[in-house]
Formats: structure tokens, C-alpha cells, sequence
């Protein structure tokens, strides 16, 4: 439900900066409708009995504003209980919820416990950094008195200091209704681990969730362009690390390269070149150190902040491109979570990912509304699209090697319905012309194959149409790029393969003469091969002769027509040809007779006359003479392969997903 004046109250929120006065503050300051919504499922849920609560709200809806409500909103159970924690695990969280506390409550005592900085533990309200609490300083902080435990970025809150906290403050497990502890509120963009550690051990109800497109949509977070560069990087060496992602070191060594860098500044250049505040993700130190040189190197005023960055000098850089006296700020680690920079209208990612998590804190960072942009162009350098990898266009449904350009999250959206119907025409389509290879029907957008049984890669003729469409022969495919012609007098093979080290040698040795030196990389990929049967002997127990390569050529046309005149020299045209009449008569018992012993599906009927050709017969014979039993065997592996990987990546995609409701420990 929306009512008017909420784009201009979202406009007035977003104007708030750091030095308005606290008077000033409260009077400008206005609950959005979803903002008082979160608040009130929070205190019917506590009024309720729970007490471990989760909010999953979107960077930029304004999380700490909810948080800091709850403060005053909260009664305490008791007379003693009035006192506020709120843990954070950065420096940047830390004093933020700082400044907002003591913004909203100018009569509250409110104290910092970080590094040097020491709370009583006796404040009103006490913002506190997880590590400053695990040196021994939880000892000043009495339960009794607390009615409320805040956490911000809570998807950290199954980590050992966070639950020694908790163990602390009586809530490492679900209490009973009537137990006298603290309430326990945390609040996160992320509201999942990609580690799969469970946040139910901490957290027991999802109370409020809000996405980050929900929000787009409703105008509370700018408008934001999404662009994807293939940048080239390969990722298939890349190991993932005890979280699931890609480890760090092998990752940099992946995308850190000359090349990408300067792919990567270019492409900035070309589609975001005249963006006042652009802020880059990379992956570690060195790639932060090569592409800020990069940008320099093409005249772009581009510096860096890590985590090794001085104190001092960070904060000298962080309000220099707040102010706009740099173009281009790079980090890695630093700003995924917690930084509140409105201005940024552009996010470069160039540290690929299989978090969803991770993914939509980087671009979280462009979303506040900022009355100087009128949108975020992010920019999304994607790798080698291997399994698992999330990329701008899957956190909308869509494929992670969709390009896109300039494309708004309504156009996305749009992208994604076209998507659908062009998967399900396709689908339609393969079930008219059967499963089949691309490489039969290359322009064709079928690129899968998918048997469930012997019998069903006995039955498919796709293969065989196209080569059979510019040949007058009866070929029959045994496999992705190799055909069979198999009459009693011989059999002729046309395979796709590279030569062989040796091959090419020995073509080369052969090849002095002519002053023709063969290379591996461009030798013929199509090879014509052809054996014939021996007279059966004593001193000879081979059924056939040595293969012979009879022609050799680049493309499949080629050899086809190779083979062909070779075929009309060697074999009768009534056994080859696929016009032959005796094609189309019924199936012998002898043929059917060895075909339904090979057949896999025990379920079904034997097949008869009635169901196959002489011709249908003969193909499958030659398949499972030729490998097909083999060929099955080895696309079932590959098939439980992709599966395995797919249902892997799918469990990790299912951890991310938020949802309103119970978590499960």
C-alpha cells in the first residue's frame, strides 16, 4: 500500500547528513510506510514471546534509522532493564550507529567500546565491535540490565564472538517466553550465509524482509543501469574456498593480468567515463596495486583504500571522493558492507563471485538516492562463466552470461520473461526434432543432449539429418563428430580430429620435398578412414584390415564429399544409399532379435516389425556395433557430473534466498 508523498519524503530522508543538528534531524526525519511496518512485525513478534529475531532489508533502506526506532519502542520487562547493546563487527558500523544515536537521542547516554575506546557497560545505549568485547570487557555488562542486543550485518552473527555475546547475554539458544533476557534484534541486507552455516543457531525468526529490486521498483533506491564486458578471465583452475567461493589468491591471479586491466579501464572509459564517483571492487592487494596504475596510466585520477591503508590517510581519501575531488575510488574487502557514500553513481565490479550475498553488497553500495545522480550504472566484468559464478543478470533469473547494456532492472525483468518463452519455443522445438548435438544443426540454438536409455540414443536420427541432407548415402551417427557407412564390404568412417604430435611429424617428414610444414593448430579437423573385412585364416585373426586414411579436410562438406566418391568406388550403392527400397520394408527377426537383446529399457515391450524399418533396424545395429553403449555410458557420467555440480550450486543458491518465517539451526 503507498499514498502520496513518499518519493518526496524518501528525497528529504536522503538529504540528512552528518552535521544536521539533532533538533533539525528529528524534525526532518520520517518513517517511510515499509520502515514502520518492520518496527511494528518486530514488536508484535516480541510481544509474542520470541525473542531471537531476524530483518532482512536492502542497503540503503535505511537500517539503521529501524534499529535506532526500536530503541524507544521497546519497553523493558522490568524496572532494571532499560540498557541498549548494539554489535558491529567494523569500525565504519561502529561509529555510524554511533552518529545516529546520538542524533535520535541527544538526552541518552550513548558510549563506544572499540579498540582504545572503553565503555562502563553502564551507558544508555552502548555501541560496541565484536572484538573489543572478546578482550575480556563483557565482565562490565550486567544481563539484568539490558532489554535490548542489536546486531548490524547480522549474516555474521553465527561467528564465534558474536555467539560468545550471546552465550553472554543468556541468548546462545532459543529462551523460553517468560525467560527474563535481553531481546535479541538483528538486522542485515544479506539475511543468509553462503558458508552454510546455519543462522537459525542464532536466530530464530525472519520477522521483516524487503528486496532490494522491491525497492528499486517503489523508488526508494535510485534507478540503477547495469552493463556486462566479458572480460576474458578464465576461472576454471580456480579453487573455491571453505566458504564456497572462489579462493582469493588463485582468483587474483586469474583477473590480475595486463590485459583484463587495461580491458577493464577501457571499457570503463567507453560506457562510464563521464561518472562523477565510481567505486571499484577487486580482488586482493596487488590487483587493487596494477589497476589503480592502469587508470593512471590512461590519464583517469583513480586511488585506493584497503584495509592496510592508514588510518588518517583513509579518511583524507574517503572525504576526498565524497566530495568529488577524485573520479574513481578502488578497494577490495573494504566496502561491501557498511559504507554509506549516497553520491557514488557508478559501481565497476571486477572481483567475480559465486556469493549471491557478496554480489548484491558490491552493487548495494550505488543504490542510496542522492539528490546529484539520477542513477547507478554498474558495470559488471564478467569472467569464464563456470558453474556456480553469479554475475548482474542471474540475481534477476537470468543466464550469468546474459549481456546486457545500459539496461534498466525493469528491462532485466523484461529480459528474463523473453527468456522464458524462447526457452520453452526451444523446448517445444527439441521435442519435434528429438534431442540433439549443435554440431549436427549449428544454427540451431539446441545445444544440449539428454538420453535417459540406450534405446533413446538408438531412436534419434537428429545426427544423421543434416549429414544425410547433403549426402545421397546412409550415414549414421555414432557419436558427436564421427559417421559410419557399414555395408559387408568394408567400413568407411568420417571423424572429426586434430593430428596427433606424431602424425604431424610424420606428415611433415613426408611433406620435405614440397617445402609444406603441417601445424598443429591448423591441421584438417576432418579425417575420411577406411578398413575392409579380411578372409578369415589361420595366421590372421584380425576381421579387418589396418584403417586407412583415405582423405583429410577442414571442413565436414569437404570430407563428405571425399567420402562419397570414395563409397561409389568401394561398396555397391544398393547397401549405401539411403533411397534404397529395402530401406523402408519391415525389420527382419533377426534384426529385432538382436536389438531387443541390447536394449536397456526392460520396462517396455519388444519392439517389431510393426515399429522399425529394415532401414530404422540397420542404422541402430551400426550404432551399437560403433560405440553407442559406450557412448550412453559416457554421457550418463558427464550428465550426473552436471548434475551433481548444478544441485551443488542450487543448495548454496537456497541458502541465500530469504524468506519471511522460522530459521532451523
Amino acid at each position: 500500500m503507498k499514498h502520496a508523498g513518499f518519493e518526496e519524503m524518501a528525497k528529504i530522508l536522503a538529504t540528512v547528513v552528518a552535521d544536521t543538528p539533532a533538533v533539525a534531524y528529528e524534525e526532518k526525519l520520517r518513517l517511510r510506510e515499509y520502515q514502520e511496518e518492520c518496527i511494528q512485525s518486530v514488536l508484535s513478534y516480541l510481544k509474542n514471546g520470541h525473542k531471537r529475531l531476524g530483518v532482512s532489508l536492502a542497503t540503503g533502506s535505511g537500517k539503521t534509522v529501524i534499529f535506532t526506532q526500536l530503541i524507544n519502542r521497546l519497553e523493558p520487562t522490568n524496572t532494571k532493564a532499560t540498557r541498549t547493546l548494539i554489535l558491529a563487527h567494523r569500525r565504519e558500523l561502529v561509529e555510524q550507529a554511533a552518529k545516529h544515536c546520538r542524533r535520535q537521542y541527544p538526552d541518552k547516554s550513548i558510549e563506544i567500546e572499540m579498540g582504545d575506546q572503553h565503555a562502563t557497560g553502564t551507558a544508555d545505549i552502548t555501541v560496541a565491535s565484536v572484538r573489543s568485547l572478546q578482550l575480556g570487557r563483557l565482565e562490565n555488562y550486567d544481563p539484568d540490565s539490558f532489554k535490548l542486543v542489536l546486531v548490524d550485518e547480522a549474516h555474521h552473527i553465527v561467528a564465534s564472538g558474536y555467539l560468545e555475546v550471546l552465550e553472554h547475554f543468556g541468548l546462545e539458544k532459543t529462551p523460553a517466553p517468560t525467560e527474563q533476557v535481553p531481546a535479541l534484534v538483528g538486522v542485515s541486507a544479506t539475511f543468509s550465509r553462503f558458508d552454510g552455516l546455519r543462522l537459525g543457531s542464532a536466530i530464530d525468526h525472519i520477522v521483516y524482509h524487503k528486496d532490494y529490486v522491491d525497492m528499486i521498483g517503489e523508488k526508494w533506491l535510485c534507478d540503477v543501469k547495469f552493463t556486462t564486458v566479458k572480460s576474458g578471465a578464465n576461472l576454471s583452475w580456480v579453487r573455491s574456498n571453505k566458504d564456497g567461493d572462489f579462493a582469493v589468491a588463485q582468483l587474483s591471479a586469474a583477473v590480475n593480468s595486463n590485459e583484463i586491466n587495461e580491458i577493464t579501464v577501457k571499457s570503463w572509459m567507453s560506457e562510464a567515463g563521464d561518472r562523477k564517483s565510481t567505486l571499484v571492487f577487486c580482488v586482493d592487494l596487488d590487483h587493487v596495486a596494477a589497476l589503480t596504475d592502469t587508470f593512471r596510466t590512461y590519464g583517469v585520477d583513480a586511488q585506493f583504500i584497503t584495509g592496510s591503508t592508514k588510518k588518517n590517510i583513509r579518511g583524507e581519501r574517503l572525504d576526498a571522493f565524497k566530495s568529488g575531488k577524485f573520479p574513481v575510488l578502488l578497494n577490495c574487502g573494504v566496502f561491501t558492507e557498511g559504507t554509506d557514500i549516497p553520491g557514488i553513481d557508478c559501481i565497476l565490479l571486477c572481483r567475480p563471485t559465486k556469493s549471491r550475498n557478496l554480489l548484491v553488497q558490491m552493487i548495494g553500495r550505488g543504490m542510496r538516492l542522492h539528490p546529484n545522480k539520477a542513477d547507478c550504472h554498474v558495470i559488471d566484468m564478467v569472467a569464464s562463466l563456470e558453474t556456480g559464478i553469479v554475475t548482474v543478470p542471474t540475481l534477476f533469473g537470468l543466464d550469468p552470461g546474459e549481456v546486457v547494456k545500459n539496461a534498466s532492472s525493469s528491462d532485466l525483468e523484461k529480459l528474463k520473461e523473453q527468456r522464458v518463452n524462447t526457452q520453452e519455443k526451444a523446448a517445444n522445438a527439441s521435442s519435434m526434432f528429438g534431442s540433439q548435438d549443435a554440431s549436427a544443426f549449428p544454427n540451431r540454438n539446441l545445444t544440449f543432449t539428454h538420453y535417459d536409455s540406450v534405446h533413446d540414443l538408438l531412436e534419434d536420427t537428429s545426427g544423421e539429418r543434416h549429414v544425410r541432407a547433403m549426402s545421397p548415402n546412409a550415414w549414421v551417427q555414432v557419436d558427436s563428430d564421427k559417421y559410419i557407412l557399414s555395408p559387408r564390404s568394408g567400413i568407411l568412417t568420417l571423424e572429426r580430429r586434430r593430428l596427433t604430435p606424431a602424425e604431424i611429424a610424420k606428415a611433415n617428414k613426408a611433406s620435405k620435398k614440397s617445402n609444406i610444414v603441417v601445424d598443429g593448430n591448423e591441421t584438417p579437423l576432418y579425417h575420411v578412414i577406411y578398413k575392409y573385412p579380411l578372409p578369415l585364416s589361420e595366421n590372421s585373426k584380425a576381421p579387418y584390415s589396418k584403417p586407412r586414411t583415405i582423405a583429410t579436410a577442414s571442413t565436414l562438406t569437404s570430407a563428405l564429399n571425399a567420402a562419397d566418391t570414395f563409397a561409389a568406388t568401394k561398396f555397391e550403392r544398393l547397401f549405401i544409399a539411403k533411397s534404397s527400397s529395402w530401406r523402408s520394408s519391415p525389420a527382419s527377426e533377426g534384426q529385432l532379435d538382436f536389438i531387443n537383446k541390447l536394449r536397456y529399457v526392460t520396462e517396455d515391450e519388444p519392439l517389431t516389425s510393426e515399429d522399425l524399418t529394415k532401414g530404422q533396424a540397420g542404422d541402430m545395429i551400426t550404432k551399437i556395433k560403433f560405440g553407442v553403449r559406450g557412448r550412453f555410458d559416457k554421457l550418463i557420467v558427464k550428465k550426473r557430473k552436471e548434475e551433481k555440480e548444478l544441485n551443488k550450486a542450487r543448495s548454496l543458491r537456497d541458502k541465500e534466498q530469504v524468506r519471511v518465517g522460522p530459521l532451523t539451526a
